[in-house]
Order: C-alpha cells, then sequence, then structure tokens
C-alpha cells in the first residue's frame, strides 16, 4: 500500500504570474504549466504521491493569508518563490517562521549572481525554509518539490 499523498502547495509572489513570458533572458521561457511533465520526468512515479495546489499574487497580505490557510489546511510542504518579498518582507518571514510547515525557497534566476542589485542577493525568509533552490529556471520549483518529498516520505 503506498504512502498518503503529500500536499503540496506552490506559492509565488509578485510578478511571477507571468513566468515564461516575463524577461525570458532572466527567467526563461518555461511556465508554471510545464511544471507536472518536469515533475513526472524527474520522479517517474513517485509524482503521483504528490498533489499540488498552486497559489500566485501580487499582494503580500494575500501571500501571508494563503500561508496561514496552509497550515490550516494541514499542507505538507511548500516550494516558495516570494519574488521580491524574498528581501523585502519581514511579514513573510514571521509567517514562516511560526506556521511550522516544511518550506523550500526557489528562486528562477541565481540570486546571488544579481551583482547589479545587491539587495537581491539576501534573503528575510532563507532562515525560516529547509533549503534555497537558485538559478535553474522553472526546474527549481520541480527540485523543490522533489527535495520536500524527500525530506517528508522518511
Amino acid at each position: 500500500m503506498g504512502m498518503a499523498k503529500l500536499n503540496i502547495l506552490i506559492l509565488n509572489g509578485p510578478n511571477l504570474g507571468h513566468i515564461g513570458k516575463r524577461q525570458p533572458e532572466i527567467y526563461g521561457s518555461q511556465t508554471i504549466d510545464d511544471m507536472p511533465v518536469l515533475l513526472e520526468k524527474t520522479m517517474g512515479k513517485a509524482a503521483e504521491d504528490i498533489a499540488l495546489t498552486h497559489f500566485q499574487s501580487n499582494s503580500e497580505g494575500a501571500l501571508i493569508d494563503r500561508l496561514e490557510l496552509a497550515r490550516e489546511e494541514g499542507i505538507d510542504g511548500i516550494v516558495f518563490n516570494a519574488g521580491a518579498y524574498t528581501h523585502t518582507s519581514l511579514a513573510i518571514s514571521d509567517c514562516l517562521a511560526w506556521i511550522d510547515i516544511p518550506c523550500v525557497e526557489v528562486h528562477i534566476s541565481n540570486i546571488w549572481a544579481r551583482t547589479d542589485q545587491p539587495l537581491r542577493q539576501q534573503s528575510l525568509m532563507g532562515d525560516c525554509c529547509v533549503g534555497v533552490i537558485a538559478g535553474f529556471g522553472i526546474l527549481g520549483y520541480v527540485l523543490g518539490v522533489q527535495a520536500l518529498y524527500e525530506r517528508l516520505a522518511r
């Protein structure tokens, strides 16, 4: 008998509703809709044990509300690209600190390579996350789901 499905929330912050269209030279051309196929390619049959829920908002408050709801719903893990809020939001960091859900921070670009904007090289939420994946485009979300699966299936 297989394990119960893992419920993973894929959370995207501001300007990430247009992944694949927005600045493809930085963020690539794959879209969030490409994720299930990539997940199956990467994880094979194990992908069937995962239920994904997607949420995107440009609003900091809506992201915090969704994180709090995830706790009430019993979400098992979160893959979170907070976009620019990564670098500025103490409120999101505070929320991640108390909801007690394993979270993987994801960035499509390598934030540490963004030397033109030093602010983008820091994360206020990283210390509340189990790990960070950056610079691998849309594949970063898949790697985040895979990392949570490995951690939670143990």
